[in-house]
């Protein structure tokens, strides 16, 4: 057994079944956040192809709200089960249920039925997160929980990179409808999971030291003994999402505002943005890996707040001077990846989470937390719309820039948690 084994129940697994286990969270949450964004980049061949003219931007922003809203009650739905009847056999279930959503897009005959198949792909979305982030902080030794937590939540700019890709190089050979019906392949995965991933040592021994529960007892433990923490990591889960897809949702109309200011040639927004997503994607994924080694050796606290600050501090520049750093392309890029960089504590929720809740209700409270904290997106972005309207996307970009504040600050009401042994019961 390697140096860094986990300690108790988890010690019994090898190096080579942990590492078996984290390939296939890592797929199965790598294909999860494709499936969620995917449709964004099928959103106008699909409003073409049904004429959807000037509802287009009520239609996207219905269906994309949708899949946000049915995550949160698929992670709490799903969270209850795994901690009922296992990670291994509930993150199986989720892969089946985002891979059956997607593929049933294909089949989609009007909005209502692609809004329905798009909360199904929502549903199984909002499980995954949390039952594969379990299982990891379970296996996984102390001393190196955040670094494994943020190389499973990489997968996330990898997923984002497949969906652009299928958007922008599949569709116009194959269609949208074939491009969703692809889309289901991960299913495959579940014959991954069946054969190859052990079931959490940790959860096991939760259950035989436990009498005998109903599906809801996690549900009630959670809500009478840890309402304080999940409500405390709501607000830091709704703040640092808040200002994840804030800036990644209207950057590129920003973009596209500063440069009419700016008065530059109409082609060259289109190539801008999609330079946008390649490099926020890119820079993304090393925030994120450097952020599990950085918040094992500092502690959670200072890596939440230090990737804060610098989100925050590289948005305000660029909201404030975009049209000048325009003028100095090196600047201008500078400032991106450090945005893109300080993105990548989001890395940080999958360990930080699972050190806050015992094992029985776990995946319970990391479940609901994570998604509950990701439907709330739902207000922020309605929110950011009105204010875009009334004074444009710099200042409402400002908000952004606040909620990176708060999550800098909010952090330090938690306890810090980096390297001590999770809890059980």
């Amino acid at each position: 057994m390697d140096a860094l084994a986990p300690d108790g129940a988890a010690a019994s697994l090898t190096s080579s079944e942990r590492w078996r286990s984290f390939a296939a969270c890592l797929l199965g949450w790598l294909f999860d956040f494709y499936d969620l964004v995917l449709f964004a980049y099928l959103a106008a061949a699909i409003g073409r192809d049904w004429h959807w003219g000037g509802a287009f931007a009520h239609n996207k922003g219905l269906l994309v709200g949708a899949a946000l809203a049915a995550s949160g009650v698929g992670g709490v739905l799903f969270g209850g089960l795994s901690d009922r009847y296992g990670r291994r056999r509930v993150m199986a279930w989720t892969i089946l249920v985002y891979s059956l959503g997607t593929g049933l897009c294909s089949c989609a005959w009007g909005l209502w039925s692609l809004a329905f198949f798009r909360i199904l792909t929502g549903l199984g979305v909002g499980g995954e997160w949390a039952t594969g982030h379990a299982l990891m902080a379970e296996i996984f030794p102390s001393q190196r929980r955040g670094i494994a937590a943020a190389m499973l939540q990489a997968g996330e700019p990898i997923g984002v990179g497949l969906a652009v890709l299928a958007g922008l190089c599949l569709e116009p050979v194959l269609g949208w409808r074939a491009v969703f019906l692809i889309s289901a392949l991960p299913a495959v995965l579940v014959l991954f999971l069946r054969r190859m991933v052990r079931e959490s040592p940790l959860w096991v021994k939760s259950q035989q030291s436990l009498a005998a529960k109903d599906l809801w007892a996690p549900y009630r433990t959670l809500l009478r003994d840890h309402w304080k923490r999940a409500l405390q990591g709501w607000v830091l889960g709704a703040s640092k999402m808040g200002t994840y897809w804030l800036t990644y949702v209207w950057l590129p109309e920003y973009f596209s505002e500063i440069e009419s200011a700016a008065r530059v040639a109409g082609p060259a927004v289109s190539s801008f943005k999609i330079l946008f997503i390649l490099t926020a994607q890119a820079s993304q994924f090393v925030g994120m890996l450097l952020f599990g080694a950085f918040s094992d050796r500092v502690g959670r606290r200072p890596a939440f707040t230090l990737y804060s600050l610098l989100t925050a501090a590289g948005l305000f520049v660029l909201t404030r001077h975009g049209v000048a750093l325009l003028a100095h392309p090196v600047w201008f890029w500078l400032i991106m990846v450090a945005v893109g960089l300080g993105s990548g504590c989001t890395a940080g929720f999958g360990a930080l989470l699972a050190e806050l809740f015992p094992t029985s209700i776990r995946n319970t409270a990391m479940g609901a937390v994570y998604n509950l904290s990701r439907a709330f997106q739902f207000v922020t972005q309605f929110v950011m719309a009105v204010v875009v309207m009334r004074v444009g996307v710099a200042h409402g970009l400002l908000m952004a820039v606040a909620l990176a504040l708060l999550t800098s600050v909010w952090v330090w009401t938690f306890p810090e948690t980096r390297g001590i042994a999770l809890r059980e019961d």
